[in-house]
């Protein structure tokens, strides 16, 4: 669901962060490894895509200090070199899967999916409720049938109260789960998404607001 791309090749970066957030996954992008750090600091990540060259700390020790403490957050390796031998070293440092330069973008889109699923918070492949049918794959979403059409970001807000199983959701929560870390908080971002997904479930209403708390379905 949020993805951080670790790579100093900036235009790179950008081009696969770009296709995650079409994948419809929230991404930031950073170009070196202390930047990287400082990110996996602050924010929740299912998974880091990290590059292994990284400037200022090498993108080895990143996986390293990651790893030591006990983070849940899942390791995708890229590397310019793709012997056996790097491999080996990757995975040995802790990482989850490793991706060899250049590379097919399905798969890393896929990769990145299964790595997700793999999480310390598993997503099973449909979700359902009240009438809801949420195929996290194939990325749809039905109402009793009813094709949704939801926009990459309130496809991943309705997945995550989905998720919530009847719990309420904060848009605090949303906005660390589904935005990335250039969202302003202030905006309304989490209200007005709400109002258009809500539109779209049409009636009855399905999703409630809990004053002071945030969203429940």
């Amino acid at each position: 669901m949020r993805v951080l791309v670790a790579e100093d090749e900036e235009i790179l970066a950008e081009l696969v962060a770009t296709g995650l957030r079409r994948a419809g996954f929230a991404v930031d992008t950073v170009y070196s490894g202390d930047a990287a750090l400082a990110y996996l600091g602050l924010h929740d990540y299912d998974v880091v895509v990290l590059d292994r060259d990284l400037p200022r700390v090498h993108g080895d020790d990143v996986a390293r200090r990651l790893v030591a403490s006990g983070s849940r957050t899942r390791i995708l390796m890229l590397t310019a070199s793709g012997t056996m031998e790097d491999r080996v070293a990757g995975l040995d440092l802790g990482a989850d899967d490793y991706v060899a330069k250049p590379f097919e973008f399905p798969e890393l889109v896929s990769r990145v999916r299964a790595l997700r699923r793999r999480s310390a918070r598993p997503v099973p492949p449909q979700l359902e409720r009240h009438g809801i049918r949420l195929d996290t794959v194939r990325r749809s979403a039905l109402r009793d049938g009813r094709d949704l059409e939801l926009s990459p970001k309130e496809f991943t807000v309705l997945q995550l109260l989905l998720e919530a199983d009847g719990g309420t959701v904060s848009a605090e929560e949303l906005l660390e789960r589904a935005w990335d870390a250039n969202a302003d908080p202030f905006t309304g971002a989490v209200r007005v998404c709400m109002s258009k997904l809500r539109a779209k479930l049409g009636e009855p209403a399905l999703i409630r607001t809990v004053q002071g708390v945030g969203y429940a379905l």
